[in-house]
């Protein structure tokens, strides 16, 4: 079915930086190059500002506009609530929108707790009930070589997982004068690098492995403990002020762990690597074969097959750019690359699938709180001197 004979999904996003913007341009765009059971409605877009949300509104193609989201989740012409605001607000704004029947996209981390991310799942269960679902966005998942690499270990091309490494490093903080915006205040962000991008390689190595990490032992550092105040912030920009005030998050956090079958790894997540802009990176070896990948160069999958003949055998570049690899059919002819906001895309055309199917979308809010449960663990481990911590097997 088109988009343009397709059923309404009125969207409401909360939230209009940085994530809003990516999630704006997924909304715009999933129902103009894959075909959609249901058609988004860029109904409401919701901030604080009234005069930034208008704006904001404008730019990125949202028809109103709301200052306050709780009544966002009384309007009629929402289905739909897309929460991009900090992790302190997300569980409020999650369990209310759920309550009042609407389907849920949540930024990742879920939560800033596990308390948090726990209430959020009893709401999505509780609504579950009712056919209102929800999801949890960790938009790497959507990658299409990542989403290969996946295919591959589920297909048996690298055998038993015995390795896996994951990094994610940014430089963006490396400047001790770079103001204390919301993402370095513990109340707001719950943590620092571990929470905002480590949450990102945990997701993805539980994601292509299939196996859930169920222990860490981890350290943990900030180097810079006081910053200028923010005078005015955008995204991952700001300018400060005279006045200081202390970090209160992690700048670096490094572990190491295992999987429940068997495989060992390590972690490493910092915004402290100089000259590092955006590495996430991930490597996985197997038995019978291993897999690489770097966003720096998200269209390529590595890829070893140890049972070729070793006079030729090695590390084969592929791109993922043809109709065949996930995602990229619906995009350019082969060898055109696709970029960041692509992921985005791909996460609400899944979203949209699923609710239209009546099945509930992945990772769910369940798959949100076992990946907070690990970084809780991390926290506890490095405040315990990197003592071993079990990883809860409730969720």
């Amino acid at each position: 079915m088109t988009a343009g004979t397709a059923e309404r999904l009125g969207v409401g996003l909360v939230g209009y930086a940085f994530m809003g913007a990516a999630h704006s341009q997924a909304w715009r765009t999933a129902g103009r190059f894959f075909d959609l059971p249901l058609t988004p409605d860029m109904a409401v877009l919701c901030g604080r500002d009234a005069a930034a949300t208008a704006a904001a509104a404008e730019k990125m193609g949202w028809r109103t506009t709301e200052t306050d989201w709780k009544a966002l989740l009384r309007r009629d012409d929402v289905q739909l609530v897309d929460i991009c605001t900090p992790g302190d607000t997300h569980a409020e704004i999650a369990v209310a929108a759920l309550e009042a029947g609407k389907h849920v996209l949540c930024e990742k981390p879920l939560a800033n707790t596990v308390d948090e991310a726990r209430a959020m799942v009893a709401a999505a269960e509780k609504a579950q009930t009712k056919g209102v679902r929800s999801m949890v966005g960790f938009n790497y998942r959507r990658v299409p070589a990542v989403a290969l690499a996946r295919r591959l270990v589920e297909q048996g091309r690298i055998g038993q997982v015995r390795h896996v490494r994951a990094v994610y490093l940014q430089d963006w903080i490396v400047d001790p004068e770079f103001p204390l915006v919301w993402r370095l205040q513990a109340e707001r962000a719950g943590s620092g690098a571990l929470g905002d991008i480590g949450a990102h390689i945990v997701d993805m190595a539980q994601f292509v492995t299939g196996d859930r990490l169920t222990g860490v032992s981890a350290l943990s550092e900030t180097f810079v403990k006081e910053r200028p105040l923010p005078q005015a912030s955008s995204g991952l920009s700001a300018s400060g002020s005279s006045e200081r005030g202390p970090v209160t998050v992690d700048d670096a956090a490094l572990f190491i762990g295992r999987f429940g079958g068997g495989a060992v790894a390590s972690f490493e997540a910092t915004r402290f690597a100089t000259g590092r802009k955006n590495a996430l990176r991930l490597e996985v070896n197997g038995s019978a074969g291993s897999l690489a990948f770097d966003f720096e160069s998200m269209n390529e999958l590595s890829f070893y097959d140890g049972t070729e003949d070793p006079d030729t055998a090695g590390f084969r570049r592929i791109l993922t750019t043809e109709p065949t690899h996930p995602y990229a059919g619906a995009w350019w002819p082969p060898g055109h690359l696709l970029g960041y906001e692509h992921s985005f895309t791909h996460e609400v055309v899944d979203l949209v699938r699923d609710l239209a199917a009546g099945t509930d979308p992945t990772p769910s809010f369940a798959d949100g709180l076992q990946v907070q449960e690990v970084l809780d663990a991390v926290v506890r481990s490095a405040a315990a001197g990197s003592g071993w911590q079990t990883i809860s097997e409730e969720s």
